[in-house]
């Protein structure tokens, strides 16, 4: 057993213990990083807003086409919805997410000079952005701190017991921020998404085989 402590009658792991697992990860993958191919702040921004529910491959597919033609949030506030949903309709929830990027977009134009902001609050006014969207661009774009906790790292972290399996998105969040330093923080966040979405996946596997590559039992 990998747990060392005791919280709330599930036992889960110390910070040491967690420390040591994220540093095994990036043995593993050294490599992890965010997947979302974007050339500037304001790509990565509307890359994350369609990753929402779909997956890195599928946003990919679609934003070098979509980028071209609309390559600003000036760009993006004078587009058609229709022709923004003609270009991501092979995205989940691609009407509402072309409703948010042109809203989202305008906002950019008319409260901050067309600049991705650079604070989880500015950021989560934007329309379409939540807190783990805001995390990714705060880590990713701006190098601050930040944990974005979305459905591998959940996983992942009740998975291994680093979290407790009936903790809510923001108190893993929490967890994961008290367990480990802040210099930690961006790169854990890419280390257990690679972990849970190319080793530890959803789809039922032999979890002794992923503890062992952690150097666990």
């Amino acid at each position: 057993m990998i747990q060392t402590e005791k919280k709330g009658g599930f036992n889960l792991l110390s910070k040491k213990k967690t420390i040591e697992l994220i540093e095994a990860m990036g043995e593993l993958f050294p490599d992890a990083e965010c997947e979302l191919v974007h050339r500037n702040t304001f790509e990565l921004l509307i890359s994350v807003l369609l990753s929402a529910q779909a997956t890195d491959v599928s946003v990919n597919k679609i934003t070098p086409n979509l980028f071209e033609k609309y390559p600003t949030p000036e760009a993006f506030s004078k587009a058609p919805i229709e022709d923004i949903m003609e270009m991501i309709k092979t995205i989940n929830l691609y009407r509402n997410k072309s409703k948010y990027i042109k809203a989202c977009s305008q906002k950019l134009v008319a409260d901050f000079n067309s600049e991705v902001p650079q604070t989880r609050k500015e950021l989560e006014s934007l329309l379409g952005i939540g807190r783990k969207s805001a995390n990714v661009v705060l880590s990713v774009a701006f190098k601050i701190p930040a944990i974005a906790v979305d459905t591998h790292v959940e996983r992942v972290a009740k998975r291994l017991g680093i979290c407790s399996p009936d903790a809510t998105v923001r108190e893993v969040e929490e967890t994961l921020m008290k367990k480990l330093p802040p210099e930690m923080w961006s790169i854990a966040h890419h280390r257990l998404i690679f972990f849970g979405r190319y080793q530890c996946t959803a789809r039922s596997h032999d979890h002794t085989v992923c503890l062992q590559l952690l150097g666990q039992k």
